[in-house]
């Protein structure tokens, strides 16, 4: 006897987003139903994978993951150039991570001198992330959105104390925004209207939801981003119809558990695989939640992720 699996077509689909310039653009979005339900509606583009760049030599990463990358550590456009050409990645995301006043507080020159040499090294998209700091990100990042009007950059974090100042320099240079709220979807959505209202594009927001790796609140993190796609796709949400990107790397390997040595506690295992798979399964939670854009940290922990999307895209 046949079993015929009960289906439901949904009424809302979420926006098609293109994200850079020239060949090596990518688009993200355009399904209408939940993630990789292809029995009940389309996903014509698969999520897209990057991985981070600091301005700066990274000062807190374990061996395990500056083995990854060796000596292009010290040199951003030359560790970016070595994500694209020999590591895969489908973006860079350069965080300017120097630029934050609680730290070395540098100059917004500094920021715009490393992004122009990011952006010279790779033909990929890139998107720009400040330090966290909303008014010193609103300085950095209308500067470099201005000194890289040619390129369609993704900037970020866009946040409510910023987005005035952010989202005009986005809008006027034609860049896409990265509207991040803390794990709320009343927030997000809050976001995406003031942006709307400022002008900026309905073609140029991704929504951050703020993510938390495993063990840290990531279910709490799969469940508003389930809630943002249920409404996006069910109620007709037009302020909700956005892909989301997830900024998961810096979240897995700030965790004890990613940088634990192996001999501190053998019951976590070989520490050159704990913080991959940790990674791995992050991403493989945020996938099945609707993330389309995925920042990650380990290579190999990227690899592993899209080796599972190959899989579920072709069953």
């Amino acid at each position: 006897m046949e079993v015929k699996i009960p289906t439901r077509a949904y009424s809302g689909a979420i926006r098609p987003i293109t994200l850079g310039k020239g060949g090596k653009a990518f688009t993200v979005g355009g399904e209408t139903a939940f993630p990789f339900y292809t029995f009940e509606g389309q996903m014509p583009n698969q999520p897209r994978f990057g991985l981070e760049v600091l301005d700066l030599e990274p000062s807190d990463w374990p061996a395990t993951l500056l083995g990854a990358y060796g000596a292009v550590v010290k040199d951003p456009a030359a560790w970016a150039k070595k994500c694209v050409a020999e590591l895969g990645a489908d973006f860079v995301h350069l965080t300017l991570a120097g630029t934050n006043p609680n730290d070395q507080n540098l100059p917004v020159d500094h920021a715009v001198k490393v992004a122009k040499a990011v952006a010279a090294a790779v033909d990929v998209p890139l998107t720009v992330w400040g330090c966290g700091s909303a008014a010193k990100d609103a300085e950095v990042l209308k500067a470099v959105a201005e000194a890289l009007s040619d390129r369609r950059l993704c900037i970020g974090p866009v946040v409510e104390e910023n987005y005035r100042q952010v989202g005009a320099a986005a809008l006027a240079y034609n860049h896409v925004v990265i509207a991040s709220t803390p794990i709320d979807i009343n927030l997000a959505k809050q976001l995406n209207v003031l942006l709307g209202n400022l002008g900026v594009k309905e073609d140029s927001i991704l929504i951050d939801p703020t993510v938390g790796g495993l063990g840290y609140g990531l279910e709490y993190t799969y469940s508003v981003m389930e809630r943002c796609r249920a409404a996006a796709l069910t109620q007709q949400d037009d302020k909700l119809q956005y892909p989301m990107y997830c900024h998961l790397g810096v979240e897995v390997w700030k965790t004890k558990e990613a940088k634990l040595p192996g001999d501190a506690d053998s019951a976590l295992g070989d520490e050159s695989k704990r913080g991959v798979l940790m990674e791995a399964v992050t991403a493989a939670t945020l996938l099945a939640a609707g993330a389309d854009v995925l920042v990650m940290r380990h290579p190999e922990a990227m690899r592993l992720s899209r080796e599972l999307v190959k899989g579920l895209a072709t069953g």
